[in-house]
């Protein structure tokens, strides 16, 4: 059994990932900006069996929240085994390229938002020298396309950052 932190539980894979883990039985704890959806997915995950389940809503774009909700996470599980971070929304092309302050939202949801969350998360499992992160990130970060250049550049600083993180804390 294990104690799993959810960020951005209302996305579709986040809810298949999250319904496996608890019919396994695992302990869950489930964050999303959308309390109404939260409560939807963790009631229809409760009805299946007893099952630890717990919920926070969380406007990603709140920083100063994120340390806060890690706390609460921590208390809840009593301890953080693996986290899987699946927030973020499809940013509107056409509306970001003539609106730079909506274009400078999206990048600060899909990617300054998580690695915000990722540093907070790198820093407590560095010393507990244990734990597990997993980040969905996007194909479209691989290449700036026309049709979706700034979701790309946000998934594609996710990928980068990523992936130093993860150099960082192989040693562990």
């Amino acid at each position: 059994m294990k104690n799993i932190l959810i960020i951005g539980a209302t996305s579709a894979i986040a809810k298949e990932c999250a319904k496996i883990w608890a019919e396994r039985g695992d302990k869950l704890f489930l964050v999303a900006r959308n309390e109404e959806n939260l409560k939807d997915i963790a009631n229809n995950l409760m009805n299946k069996e007893n099952f630890f389940i717990k919920t926070f809503c969380l406007d990603f774009n709140h920083f100063n929240e994120h340390a806060r909700m890690l706390d609460i996470a921590e208390k809840e599980l009593k301890s953080i085994d693996l986290v899987l971070i699946a927030h973020g929304t499809l940013s509107n092309q056409k509306e970001c390229e003539v609106n730079v302050e909506l274009t400078i939202a999206e990048i600060k949801n899909n990617a300054l938002s998580t690695i915000s969350l990722l540093t907070h998360l790198a820093n407590h499992f560095e010393h507990r020298k244990k734990g597990t992160i997993a980040i969905i990130s996007s194909v479209a970060g691989e290449r700036g396309r026309a049709s979706n250049y700034v979701y790309g550049s946000s998934k594609a600083l996710v990928t980068t950052f990523a992936s130093g993180l993860r150099q960082r804390l192989n040693k562990f």
